[in-house]
């Protein structure tokens, strides 16, 4: 059934999560962490992709985008979460340290085969579930929604000290990943 939610506005700024598939708690090792920051600053190099936002959180990516001129979001996200699914997973399957690979990777296969989309694994839910942000105060709740996931998840007591995060960037310092300011 297809989703309500969609890039209508190739121009637009949207706030999307994605999401492990029954919701696993992949990232709590920084190795698999890594790859999806690498892949965020990837696509704003050589894809098209403006971050404005992020948040990482165990089993869940929160973003702000949007795309430069003559790219499109659905084009980026689609290319991004087929790369880090396939990248992490195979770094799940090799790591000798990963103690969980032996339940996660049978949940990935399962989610893969129901899905036509996939060949052999799905490590990302399907949807995206994009909402463009067309008002200042729906920036600002997403933005704050966002940035305040690690505080209401009580990893940390203030947003900004969470590193998988652009808070910092909103606060002054500097991330590790390059976003472009909201207006």
């Amino acid at each position: 059934m297809p989703s309500k939610y969609k890039f209508h506005d190739p121009e637009g700024t949207y706030f999307i999560t994605m999401t492990v598939v029954d919701w696993i708690d992949v990232f709590t090792r920084s190795i698999y962490k890594d790859i999806l920051v690498d892949s965020l600053t990837y696509s704003i190099d050589k894809k098209g992709l403006i971050l404005h936002a992020w948040v990482m959180m165990s089993n869940h990516a929160h973003l702000i985008i949007s795309a430069k001129q003559g790219f499109r979001l659905s084009d980026i996200l689609r290319d991004l979460k087929k790369f880090t699914s396939k990248k992490i997973i195979k770094e799940i399957e090799n790591n000798e340290y990963e103690s969980r690979k032996n339940w996660m990777i049978p949940i990935f296969k399962k989610h893969g085969i129901k899905n036509p989309n996939n060949q052999i694994f799905q490590f990302w839910q399907q949807d995206n579930h994009p909402v463009e942000l067309s008002t200042n105060e729906m920036i600002d709740q997403r933005l704050n929604y966002l940035h305040n996931n690690p505080v209401k998840a009580q990893i940390v007591d203030n947003a900004e000290h969470y590193t998988y995060s652009s808070a910092i960037d909103y606060t002054g310092g500097n991330g590790l990943i390059q976003i472009e300011f909201l207006d």
